[in-house]
């Protein structure tokens, strides 16, 4: 089915590992809307706000349309010409470990498993690694080491059949939202118990029975307590234990080293607290553990991963409906990476690099000259060997790592002095386009065809229901193109992506025969007529299984992938995380993810009303801290580690716990001018799998001196000449946060140029107003009675109705009272301000929710989304409608 031929496409979010179904419909005159595809088990036709969002990130702003060499452009065969000649010359003169790839979770597996061979297979190194290293590595090492392969045991239904849900290090409410719909349905309809182990108190915690907010990096000593309890209280099952796994008792002396005064002392949190948690799950035999980034993303990441396993290990609870540990992963194919060894120390279909039975079976298969025999340079080395030349030339791929991996900075500079750097991408501007020597166009969501797996290992289908704009083409394509010109093209003529996703299904079933976790052979011979009409299903499914039922859960036989077949526990001594405060860094730096943005946001910034939750980089930091630093509520702060700074607006909240902070990782320097949070983070390493510590980073934090801040509207993307911006969409324009050192000598020339937006000031109609008081200077710009811009200025932050102002970009304003009012931050007659918007699925602000519970019809959440439908999507808002009643009952009851 073609792209122009289609009505309603049925594709999958390109997100979260939840992996929902979308159905995409284009209209004739090529608008396209989305809603969720009731059909698909993973979501059965929820969204988040992002998902329901989608269709409004699908513009052509910013796109990379053609190839581009040194900035300029030029055609698909000079390009790839270029590409494998460099690449060629390289390898050529220095080894095959002189270059490398680096790939991404959004990528299709189809794109990364060309990828791969390309890589391990005919250049013959394993420089190949993935962001995914940021996200679940530990996950990936953790299981490997307990279960002898990275197999996800349980799926989501787990989450509705538990009678206990621990989550750890997920903020599944914001992160994952249909997944935390899913367990808040079971929550209501069969008394789930929920517990939350988190250092911040998250949205999800709106559902939480208990609340542990531990110590950052402390997980594994709370957990040796668990198993320690676990024998304690004779809730270990023996018999299986004797029966199907291997190493309890080194497991049990480790953990039984640490007494619970100790376990309290190291956590932060009271020994009752503990207590209840440990009760609650030795009293439950339905427990699932999910956990997230909070787990994976430290230095001690795999010990926290298998010292969870070993709970459920010792416990029996594994493969079981309603029990085991479940990693969710952040980005919608991490695990089809995975499957197709996308990450340097793994072969493909699952197979182990360091086994040279395995490697026989992939090369014999790819009929490769060669193939990687040892692990390559996992993702923080693979920069540092480009800082230090072992790496001569890189290939980016879908991803902007000069802003999310840790020490920005230094990899920034190893990128700007590498003699050769090619990037994928869909966007024309980036941090890490702007350093390429060769930029090649992308396809995006809505234009890729290929398949995902989710974090239950559901494939599903990514459809095009878009024609490819410009030169854009797939992933794979480019990766096939560069290695017939290196020679190898016999070897990667694919007709298209279903003749891909056979070869992978084929080599996962070769040699395999239940030895394997990975196998979907029963696909091996899906042509393109199949593939196109392929249905989600859950792996494993082997050609023999083809028609049969699959039991979706693994490990239920208590056989694993180990050489005796049985379960590992293994001893995780507690450490300290990397690096510990001091009087030069005496607070811990947290970072992680907003509910309506999507890591570097080069797709979901596109969407104003994703941007209108939370428009700007912030610290969030605790009341105490705040006051003990002279820091003010809404003011700019400076935050500064060893590695740099960055700047950000102060929310004083009583989430966060004294002594740490947290700072989104979203934004880069296309949309604010010093928010790139992981120029702070060190690169700690986890021993085991070499993923980074982005949870624990100390830092100070101070006053930024702003002699003056600004909030202005525009209806072009302004160009700023502040110390301190932050810019978002805004509907029909722009919108910016502003701060400065020095105010400008006039404030009056200075409006006029930021309001004209493309420097031509005629016919610009603009209303001025200063209070030489309070020292705030206001100007509102018209073009025919249509506002095109404003600009607030104040000597403290600007205190104005930004959302509803926001809104009146291109609205008419004939009346000279209602300029006036503008012009006061306030809305008109007849113009009401919905206030800051609190449920973006539905566009609710505030005011209307405020509204709804002083109205009397508000007392419940459940009430406020019966009067306004706020909450009643996603939930991912919930905790803050929450938050919104609990504070008015406060003000009645004073």
């Amino acid at each position: 089915m073609t792209a122009e031929a289609a009505a309603t496409v049925r594709t999958t979010c390109p997100y979260c590992g939840v992996g929902c179904g979308v159905l995409a419909s284009r209209a004739a005159d090529g608008t396209v809307s989305v809603a969720g595809d009731p059909d698909h088990p993973a979501n059965a036709g929820r969204l988040c706000s992002k998902g329901a969002a989608l269709a409004e990130t699908l513009s052509l702003e910013g796109r990379l349309l053609h190839p581009l060499i040194e900035g300029r452009r030029t055609g698909w065969d000079d390009a790839l010409d270029l590409v494998a000649r460099r690449f060629g010359e390289l390898i050529a003169v220095h080894g095959p470990d002189s270059v490398a790839f680096y790939v991404s979770g959004q990528l299709l597996t189809e794109d990364y498993y060309v990828a791969n061979k390309l890589m391990k297979g005919f250049i013959g190194s394993a420089n190949i690694d993935t962001n995914s290293r940021l996200c679940m590595a530990s996950s990936v090492a953790g299981h490997r080491r307990a279960f002898g392969s990275d197999t996800v045991p349980g799926c989501y239904e787990d989450l509705e059949l538990a009678d206990l849900v621990v989550l750890v290090g997920s903020n599944l409410a914001w992160c994952h939202p249909v997944l935390f719909q899913r367990l808040s349905a079971a929550r209501a309809a069969r008394g789930t118990k929920v517990v939350v182990v988190d250092p911040r108190a998250t949205a999800t915690c709106e559902i939480a029975d208990l609340h542990l907010p531990l110590v950052s990096g402390s997980d594994v000593a709370l957990f040796n307590g668990l198993l320690a309890h676990l024998h304690a209280r004779d809730a270990i099952d023996h018999a299986w234990i004797e029966a199907h796994a291997s190493g309890y008792q080194a497991a049990l002396d480790t953990a039984q080293s640490m007494p619970l005064a100790d376990i309290a002392r190291i956590t932060g949190l009271g020994e009752a607290d503990i207590l209840r948690f440990y009760e609650l799950f030795a009293a439950t035999a339905k427990t699932v553990t999910v956990y997230s980034q909070g787990v994976n993303q430290s230095s001690a990441g795999t010990d926290k991963v298998s010292a969870i396993i070993n709970c459920h290990l010792a416990t029996g609870r594994i493969g079981k409906p309603g029990a085991g540990p479940f990693s969710v992963t952040g980005q919608p194919n991490a695990m089809g990476g995975r499957e197709v060894g996308g990450l340097a120390n793994m072969l493909a279909a699952h197979m182990d690099i360091e086994n040279a039975s395995h490697r026989h079976i992939v090369q014999s298969f790819w009929q490769s000259p060669g193939i990687a025999a040892r692990p390559g340079l996992k993702a923080i080395d693979m920069f540092r060997a480009v800082a230090d030349g072992r790496i001569k030339a890189i290939w980016i791929m879908a991803t902007n790592p000069v802003d999310s991996l840790p020490e920005a900075d230094l990899v920034r500079a190893a990128l700007r002095q590498c003699p050769f750097v090619v990037v994928s991408d869909i966007e024309r501007h980036t941090d890490t386009t702007a350093l390429a020597h060769v930029l090649l166009p992308s396809l995006a969501w809505g234009e890729k065809d290929g398949t995902v797996t989710n974090s239950e290992r559901c494939i599903s289908r990514q459809r095009p229901f878009l024609p490819a704009p410009g030169e854009a083409r797939a992933d794979w394509w480019q990766l096939a193109e560069v290695a017939r010109r290196m020679g190898f093209g016999s070897h990667f003529r694919y007709s298209g992506p279903a003749a891909i996703f056979a070869e992978h299904a084929r080599l996962s079933y070769i040699a395999n025969a239940g030895t394997r976790d990975f196998d979907i052979g029963a696909y091996a011979d899906a042509d393109g007529a199949a593939y196109d009409a392929l249905e989600p299903f859950h792996w494993p499914r082997s050609l023999e299984d083809y028609t049969a039922s699959r039991q979706r859960r693994f490990f239920a036989d208590g056989r694993f992938y180990t050489p005796d077949r049985r379960g590992r526990f293994v001893p995780t001594p507690w450490r300290q995380p990397a690096t510990a405060v001091s009087a030069a860094w005496p607070l811990i730096l947290n970072t992680g993810r907003i509910r309506d943005q999507w890591h570097t946001m080069t797709r979901s910034a596109k969407s104003a009303r994703l941007m209108r939750h939370l428009a700007e980089p912030f610290v969030e930091i605790h009341p105490d801290d705040a006051t003990r630093l002279g820091l003010a509520s809404a003011h700019l702060a400076e935050i500064t580690s060893a590695h740099g700074s960055v700047v950000a607006r102060l929310l004083l909240t009583t989430r966060q716990l004294p002594g740490r902070v947290f700072v989104p990782m979203h934004w880069t320097d296309h949309f604010a001018s010093r928010a790139r949070v992981d120029s702070l983070v060190g690169a700690h390493l986890d021993p085991v799998s070499g993923q980074p510590e982005l949870k624990h980073t100390p830092v100070q934090i101070r006053p930024f001196p702003a002699a003056w801040y600004g909030f202005a509207l525009c209806c072009r993307r302004p160009v700023f000449r502040s110390e301190y911006w932050a810019v978002a969409k805004a509907k029909g324009g722009w919108r910016a946060e502003l701060a400065g050192l020095r105010a400008p000598a006039d404030w009056t020339e200075t409006a006029h140029a930021l309001l004209a937006g493309n420097g031509k000031q005629d016919g610009l109609d603009v209303l001025a107003y200063f209070d030489r008081s309070t020292g705030q200077h206001r100007f509102a710009a018209f073009e025919d009675d249509r506002l095109t811009g404003a600009l607030f200025v104040s000597p403290e932050p600007v205190a104005v109705a930004r959302d509803f102002i926001a809104d009146q970009l291109d609205a008419t304003f004939s009346a000279h009272t209602e300029r006036f009012r503008l012009l006061a931050g306030r809305a008109p007659a007849g113009r009401p301000d919905a206030g800051p918007i609190v449920c973006a699925c539905f566009e609710v602000g505030r005011t209307r929710i405020l509204e709804a519970i002083r109205g009397g019809g508000g007392a419940s959440v459940e009430a406020v989304g019966a009067a306004t439908s706020a909450g009643t999507n996603c939930g991912s808002c919930r905790a803050e409608i929450g938050e919104l009643i609990h504070a008015a009952c406060l003000a009645k009851a004073g």
